[in-house]
């Protein structure tokens, strides 16, 4: 049921003017929108640009960095819907005059994923090994984040994050709330958190995006699309491991097609079922991740450090991929991009999964034998 008309609009009213409170506190930190295309931060987003119209130019003297991070992983429709957002945004900020900054951060090429499964032969990855999430979303935007408190003394982030959105983003709010509108970050010194929309409810984000045209132009019809297609919700912008467990639940998300972590990827399936036939090789490809990810055959004995490990009760921990099985990986990836027409690795990264082979193959002594120790050791 909809939220009445009176009672929604007095919530964004009172939303709206704790952002321009904040926004007029006597001070110059920049705010940082953490922006994953979703609904969420789409409405955030929204709210702020706003309220930045209804103040005179000669108010809007704080930067206001709108910042989305890309996997280079992507979901091909996500990725899609994700840089046309940029770019209008991007635009709307120039013709507005709005002192808006519009970027996108990626993994450095060393610690992409491709990099490391392919390169460094890391098992695709699992909720015991989750070694995708540090690499890819967080270290990016926590660097263009430092970068901003380094050169202003503090920033202020602000997120899409909602109590209603989950049980373990209501406890994760809970925990970092101290009841004043600002809380400090819990691992980025410098970073205040601010989450305009925490108490706003999924059909009230939904009732707001339908009703109002962004101050971008156009409508968000294109992102009702997005979420109807792909039977779920986005995979958020991380930047605190606490959070993690949100990207790659057993929920249907969309975010990285090629997440191991999810025992099904029903947001790949239903963009397949709505007639995204071209993205069929990319669900199967990563099935079969899942299948080899545990083959003794595909797997070395020895870590990447020399050592072999053992637990406690004797059995080997597998160490990486074996050259042949990441040269079969890499072969069957190039497949798959000729046969979709998509780019899934760029050159940098071919380049540099071509110089870790050449190291891995150059003999090494072995460095001991490791025991009792857990499943998740580092293969580093």
């Amino acid at each position: 049921m909809d939220a009445e008309p009176d009672s929604l609009d007095r919530k964004i009213s009172l939303a709206k003017a704790d952002l321009l409170d904040e926004y007029r506190q006597p001070h110059a930190y920049p705010w940082i929108i953490g922006f994953s295309g979703g609904k969420d931060s789409t409405l955030v987003v929204q709210f702020v640009l706003e309220m930045l119209l209804d103040i005179p130019p000669s108010e809007r003297r704080r930067p206001v960095h709108i910042v989305a991070n890309d996997t280079l992983v992507e979901s091909p429709l996500v990725s899609e819907h994700l840089d046309k957002m940029l770019d209008r945004l991007s635009a709307a900020a120039k013709n507005l005059r709005l002192p808006c900054v519009v970027a996108k951060t990626t993994p450095k090429t060393e610690q992409s994923f491709w990099v490391n499964l392919i390169g460094r032969g890391y098992p695709s990855p699992s909720r015991s090994f989750r070694w995708c999430t540090d690499r890819l979303k967080i270290q990016p935007t926590s660097t263009y984040i430092k970068s901003q408190v380094d050169e202003n003394g503090e920033a202020i982030l602000l997120l899409g994050v909602r109590r209603e959105e989950s049980a373990t983003r209501a406890a994760s709010v809970n925990r970092y709330s101290n009841g004043e509108r600002l809380n400090r970050h819990n691992d980025l010194a410098g970073c205040l958190v601010y989450r305009p929309i925490v108490d706003f409810t999924t059909e009230e984000v939904w009732q707001i995006l339908l009703q109002r045209r962004p101050p971008w132009g156009g409508s968000h019809r294109e992102l009702v699309t997005l979420y109807k297609n792909g039977q779920g919700g986005e995979c958020p912008l991380v930047i605190d491991k606490n959070d993690a467990p949100s990207c790659g639940t057993s929920s249907s998300r969309f975010g990285c097609w090629t997440c191991t972590v999810v025992v099904k990827d029903r947001s790949m399936e239903g963009f397949i079922e709505a007639g995204h036939a071209n993205l069929e090789p990319l669900m199967d490809f990563r099935d079969w991740l899942v299948e080899i990810r545990n083959d003794p055959a595909r797997r070395m004995a020895r870590r990447r450090n020399g050592r072999v490990t053992h637990l406690a009760d004797g059995s080997l921990v597998p160490g990486p991929f074996t050259i042949a099985a990441r040269q079969e990986i890499l072969s069957r990836l190039q497949e798959v991009e000729a046969e979709t027409g998509e780019i899934l690795i760029t050159e940098p990264e071919l380049r540099e999964i071509e110089r870790i082979w050449v190291q891995d193959l150059a003999p090494r002594p072995a460095s001991g034998v490791a025991t009792e120790i857990s499943a998740e050791a580092t293969f580093s």
